[in-house]
Parts: structure tokens; C-alpha cells; sequence
């Protein structure tokens, strides 16, 4: 009998565990293009209504997304006992200018992002600071910090008394410390943080869509370099490139579209970079030779099928042509990341010309149909002509997302 209660109390508890679970991983706001089901998964005995309506979950999928706007939503426990509000925001359907086009990037960070540490004259200022590669500093002594200069700047004019440091850590939380500097043999003060203020680099955009003026590129995120975390940006620039060479990829070793940003002109301004792509507003369009070009509608991923489709890049500098790619697999109810689709590339001109799916072609947009359904991502290493693309309606999705 006691063994029963145990297993039955052991029971409980991990139903319980179950439901505070899909509780708490529901989120808290979703983006749905207009007409779009929304896609309940639930556990027993957890249901949502429209808080206008009342309506079920079973009724919502028909008639949630039919006209433009936010609807509020009610999480239900045994559909009595109300436990989370979730807003859903329609967006409607929309038209873009695919473009494939290579453009430079100029990435300016909040406050400075510490890559790494290093002994000053046998000390470690940083020590006990708390302070990790990844963190960024936001504010010295009450003085905000944008520049690496002005770090410099700030920990000189200490004269060797600690320092207050305003940082923003890996789990995006304000943190005050502080750090005593070190004086080197040179009569300068440093804490021995290397510290990065900026990154740029060389891509694809993607789509502009005439009716907002914004732009999307990449289909994934600009990660830095030495703490491989996602760039927390401030700002950034769009800028012309100029392709200075093809590096053709092999079988293990990915290709890659070599470029300069070198004498640029600015395209437009850099909002948002997060893991669906980098997102902004186009201010020149004259500087990407974009009037001839027709406007096409945005694909649900309910339209795509496996099969034929195209991919427009830019290998010559001011030739974007069309490529045949094979969409090989769909995931059509991944939400998660950017692998939405299996892709081949097909085209012999392209196998030519850069061995398969190559670094800096990571945006182009994918066509079928008539129709934009999403853009390259990802190339798996070990088959250059083999990778990954991004479903639309995630970018489109990431562009009006409100941060």
C-alpha cells in the first residue's frame, strides 16, 4: 500500500510538473501573417480562448487570423481557471522585391563587448569582477560607454582608483562591480579586458519591401567572432560591396564571396540582428538598382513543395542572376530556427562557379512558384552543394516584430 501512494504521489507530481511546464514555455506573444492557423500544442486539460469571444481553442484555428490585428488570447486550466494571457498579433500579407544582392554590414554594438583578458604586469585587475567574455560594458563611473576609445579614456582618467563598472552580462542582466586598475611600465591604466565596439562584414540581402521601406538579409544572425554569441547591436550601417573574388568550396572546406567595403556608400540603416537575419530601412534605393525590378508575394509555407526552385545571387559585381536549386525536405512546423528547408544546388553554372552554397551567400532568396518562399542559410561541410534555408514568413515575421 505505502509502495502504491509512492508511485501514485510520484505520478502527481510529474503531471503537475508537466503542466507548469507547458504553462511556462507558452509564449507570452506570437506573430501570425494573416490566415495563417495558429498551432496549439497543449498538454490535457490546458485550453486558450479569445478573450473578446470566449471561443474555444477548437474555433480559433478557422477564425483567429482572418482580419489584421492583435487579438488577446486566455490560457485556460481545465478550461475554468484562467493562467496566462497571450496576445497574438495578425500581420497581413505582404509583397517584397527579392534581391540577392552582396552589400557590406557595419555593426555597432551597446557599450563595448568584452573577447577576452589578458595579465597586466602579472596582475588580474578583472578578477574578481564577475566579468565574462560576452558581457558587455555599458557605463564607467556613471559615464556612458559607446567606443573602446572611451573606455580607454575613462579607465586612464582613474589614476589608479577603483573604477564602477556598469555591465550587462550573458543572461542580458545589469550588474555594477568594480576594478582597480593596473599601472603599466608605460604610465598607462588598464583593467585587461579586450574589448570590441564594432564588427563588419560582407553578406546577401534578401528582400526589401516597397510598402515599409525595410530590408531583410543574411536569414541568420552575425555572431562575433571570439565569443561566438549573437551580436547585441545598437545600430549599424548597410553599405554597397564591392566583390574582389570567389572562393570556390570543396567538400569540408566552405567557399566564400571575398569583399570590400572599402569606399562604400550607405544603403540604409541596421535596426535588429537576431537569428532569423539582420533587419532595418532602406534610405537609398537608388544605390542598389532596385526601380526595374517587380514586386512578388511573400509564399505561406503551406504553399511550398519539395521539388525545383531558384536562388538569386550576385557572384560578378553588379549581376545577380538565377540558380536552380532542389528543395529536398521540408520542416514545416519548425518555429525554432532557421533550418526550415532541405536545399541542393543544382545548376551546374553555379557548381562552376563556386562548388555549391558558399559563405557570403547566406541570404539569397529562394523562389518557386512565382512566389518569395524563403532564403539560404546554411551549408552542411561535408557537402558544399547540400544545405539550409529559412521559411519566409519567419523573416517577415522577425521584420515587424516590435522589440
Amino acid at each position: 500500500m505505502k509502495l502504491y501512494k509512492k508511485i501514485l504521489t510520484v505520478l502527481i507530481l510529474i503531471t503537475i510538473y508537466a503542466y507548469i511546464c507547458n504553462i511556462t514555455m507558452f509564449p507570452n506573444s506570437i506573430i501570425l501573417m494573416q490566415g495563417e492557423n495558429l498551432k496549439i500544442d497543449t498538454v490535457l486539460g490546458i485550453s486558450i480562448k479569445n478573450k473578446q469571444t470566449m471561443q474555444a481553442s477548437s474555433s480559433l484555428n478557422e477564425k483567429l487570423t482572418e482580419q489584421v490585428g492583435k487579438k488577446d488570447l486566455e490560457l485556460n486550466l481545465f478550461n475554468i481557471i484562467p493562467v496566462k494571457d497571450v496576445t497574438v498579433n495578425v500581420i497581413p500579407k505582404t509583397t517584397v522585391i527579392p534581391l540577392g544582392k552582396t552589400i557590406g554590414m557595419k555593426l555597432y554594438t551597446e557599450g563595448v563587448l568584452v573577447v577576452g583578458m589578458s595579465e597586466i604586469e602579472g596582475k588580474r585587475p578583472y578578477e574578481n569582477s564577475g566579468i565574462e567574455a560576452g558581457d558587455r560594458i555599458i557605463e564607467v563611473n556613471n559615464k556612458k560607454i559607446t567606443t573602446s576609445d572611451e573606455l580607454t579614456e575613462c579607465v586612464n582618467a582613474c589614476n589608479g582608483r577603483n573604477i564602477e563598472i556598469k555591465y550587462v552580462n550573458n543572461e542580458d542582466k545589469i550588474v555594477l562591480t568594480q576594478i582597480e586598475p593596473a599601472k603599466t611600465s608605460n604610465d598607462e591604466y588598464k583593467i585587461g579586458l579586450w574589448v570590441r565596439d564594432a564588427a563588419a562584414g560582407v553578406g546577401t540581402i534578401t528582400f526589401y519591401e516597397p510598402s515599409t521601406g525595410s530590408f531583410a538579409s543574411l536569414g541568420h544572425g552575425i555572431n562575433d567572432v571570439d565569443t561566438y554569441e549573437l551580436i547585441n547591436i545598437a545600430n549599424g550601417e548597410l553599405v554597397t560591396a564591392k566583390i574582389l573574388d570567389i572562393v570556390k568550396g570543396k567538400n569540408g572546406i566552405p567557399g566564400e564571396i571575398k569583399g570590400s567595403i572599402d569606399n562604400s556608400v550607405t544603403i540604409g540603416d541596421i535596426s535588429k540582428n537576431t537569428d532569423f537575419g539582420v533587419y532595418g530601412t532602406i534610405t537609398n534605393t537608388n544605390a542598389l538598382n532596385i526601380q526595374n525590378l517587380a514586386e512578388m508575394e511573400v509564399a505561406d509555407r503551406s504553399e511550398i513543395n519539395t521539388g525545383k526552385a531558384h536562388i538569386l545571387c550576385e557572384l560578378e559585381n553588379g549581376k545577380t542572376e538565377k540558380y536552380e536549386i532542389e528543395i529536398q525536405k521540408l520542416f514545416k512546423d519548425n518555429n525554432q530556427d532557421n533550418k526550415s528547408m532541405l536545399i541542393k544546388i543544382t545548376d551546374a553554372r553555379l557548381i562552376e562557379k563556386t562548388g555549391g552554397i558558399i559563405q557570403g551567400m547566406s541570404g539569397a532568396p529562394i523562389i518557386q512558384n512565382g512566389k518569395f518562399i524563403g532564403a539560404v542559410t546554411h551549408v552542411l561541410v561535408n557537402d558544399a552543394k547540400v544545405g539550409y534555408g529559412v521559411f519566409a514568413d519567419l523573416m517577415i515575421k522577425q521584420l515587424k516584430e516590435v522589440d
